[in-house]
This record gives C-alpha cells, sequence and structure tokens, in this order.
C-alpha cells in the first residue's frame, strides 16, 4: 500500500496544480489511513470496504485530535481522490470511498481590519533601520496586493516591476498572476531593497542571516506589529488578505476584479467577502434605523 500512496502522490505532483502544502496534507491524511488499515491487518488494497473507511472516518471524528469539519472535509476528499486513483490504475474494480460523505464545513466568515486599524498597524513600524524598513515593505505589500503569505515569502527581487507598478506572484499550483502594487508599498519596498542591497540574492524579502523569510517569520512580525498597535484581533497574516478584499468591495471594486487579484480559482471562494459586508451593513443598519 505504501507503493501505491507513494505513486499517486507522485502522479498530483506531477500532473495536477496541487501547491506544497496540500500534497504535504494528502501525505499526512494517507498516513493516518494506512496506520488505521495496518492496526487490522488490511494490507491488500481490494479488501477495503466501504465500511472499513466509514469507520476510519468516524474514528477521526471522535479522536481525541479535535478536527475541525473543514479538515475532516479534505480526509474525505483524499480517500476518494486514492482510491479513484486506484481504480484507474486496475489496482481494485470498485471505488469503496465513493459512498463516503463529506461534513458540512462551518459558514466562518473571516477577520478583517478596519481601514483605521490597518492605518495604526502600518503606523506601528518604526522605518529606522533596516529591519523596520523590511517590515515596512512586508505589510505595506500584503495590504497593497492582497497576496499570500506563502506566495509574500517566494517573491524574488525580479518579481517587482518598479517602472509598471506591477508584482509577478506564484500562487497555488505554480500558477502565475500579475497584480498590481501601490506606491506606498513600491515605496517601501524600494527604500528596503536599497538599503540592503542586492548582493547576488534573489529573494525579496531576508531575515538576519540574509536568507529567505519563512511563513512563520510572518507570523512573528503580525503579532508584534498588531500588539504595538493595540489591535485585538487573530494576529494571522491573512487578516490582511481578508481586509485588502474586504476594503475594496467596500469602496465598490468588482467581484471579478477582486477575485483575480486573490488568484481565486472559482468566483464562489471570493463571495464570502460580500458576506463580509453585507454582514456588515446589517449591523449597520440593526444599529442606526429607528424601525429595525
Amino acid at each position: 500500500m505504501k507503493e501505491l500512496v507513494e505513486k499517486f502522490l507522485q502522479r498530483l505532483e506531477h500532473g495536477s496544480n496541487y501547491s506544497a502544502h496540500t500534497l504535504r496534507a494528502y501525505r499526512e491524511d494517507l498516513r493516518l489511513h494506512l496506520e488505521f488499515l495496518e492496526e487490522r491487518g488490511c494490507t491488500n488494497p481490494r479488501d477495503v470496504t466501504p465500511l472499513i473507511l466509514r469507520r476510519f472516518v468516524v474514528g477521526l471524528r471522535s479522536s481525541s485530535m479535535n478536527y475541525k469539519n473543514t479538515s475532516l472535509a479534505r480526509k474525505v476528499a483524499t480517500l476518494r481522490s486514492f482510491y479513484k486513483f486506484l481504480c484507474k490504475e486496475n489496482v481494485i474494480e470498485h471505488n469503496p470511498a465513493h459512498i463516503l460523505r463529506s461534513p458540512k464545513k462551518a459558514g466562518k466568515l473571516p477577520r478583517f481590519l478596519t481601514v483605521r486599524e490597518m492605518e495604526a498597524l502600518l503606523n506601528a513600524v518604526k522605518a529606522n533601520d533596516l529591519q523596520g524598513r523590511r517590515d515596512r515593505a512586508i505589510l505595506e505589500t500584503l495590504y497593497s496586493t492582497g497576496v499570500r503569505v506563502s506566495e509574500l515569502v517566494g517573491l524574488n527581487v525580479a518579481d517587482v516591476d518598479t517602472l509598471s507598478e506591477l508584482l509577478k506572484v506564484r500562487g497555488k499550483g505554480k500558477k502565475e498572476r500579475i497584480v498590481p502594487i501601490g506606491s506606498l508599498a513600491l515605496e517601501a519596498v524600494k527604500v528596503y531593497v536599497a538599503s540592503r542591497g542586492t548582493n547576488g540574492d534573489t529573494a525579496l524579502f531576508l531575515n538576519k542571516n540574509k536568507r529567505r523569510l519563512s511563513v512563520r517569520s510572518i507570523s512573528r512580525i503580525m503579532d508584534k506589529y498588531m500588539k504595538l498597535a493595540d489591535i485585538r484581533h487573530n494576529p494571522s497574516p491573512h487578516i490582511m488578505r481578508h481586509s485588502f478584499a474586504t476594503h475594496l468591495l467596500d469602496r465598490g471594486a468588482d467581484l471579478r476584479a477582486v477575485q483575480e487579484l486573490l488568484g481565486h480559482a472559482n468566483l464562489s471562494t471570493t463571495q464570502i467577502y460580500t458576506h463580509v459586508t453585507t454582514e456588515r451593513l446589517r449591523k449597520v443598519y440593526n444599529r442606526s434605523h429607528p424601525r429595525a
């Protein structure tokens, strides 16, 4: 079974637009599944039945890991894909995972900063040394472009077109897109790069050891300045992306344009931000209208 899992993952890596993060998640999902099967002496994929798969999913629901519905839904999707692959490879005749149903995802709205909070966050950065100039450039770029943190840390110096004020971004599944970068963010990036020099480095944002910053490093930077600005929100860097989209829609931006800027494959993913703005308007209405 392990050999089949590796073959499946290699097929995904080379033949699909899956990100490295998604591939790691699939690998972990299948590792848990193989452990479950081995504990029950089920080593032949032909012996895997719908009942066994149901027991595996039920076990995940009741496990001490306390998986969220989003995680459970992905694990179910992993099983479906894996056994569908085994069918195509003629390893098994029937897909035992076809009966699995994904749990409903909670309709959780993304958190975002108000314009005033965003200004306080950006003003909390004192760009009077190299680290401060780097941090200002990072926060300005995140808010100006709405890029994912994984996309931000993957940026190279050559990805910044200072003349056209554009940024080349490598998104999920290695898909490239071009996004505009605002004048304030671009100026912050130029000041930072001029201060540190390129020294042959291709990475745009570097740590103190002159190496590319990690996603975790960006989280720590966000946490630092959220506290300095006295903003009591989850300091997840995604809050910058959520704020970017919400502020654009609040000011009348076209939903499909926001979809393209964010790099969403489906419009339905972007539509969650319309729920955010609608919910905010509903609160204002209920608070302000005399007959609400």
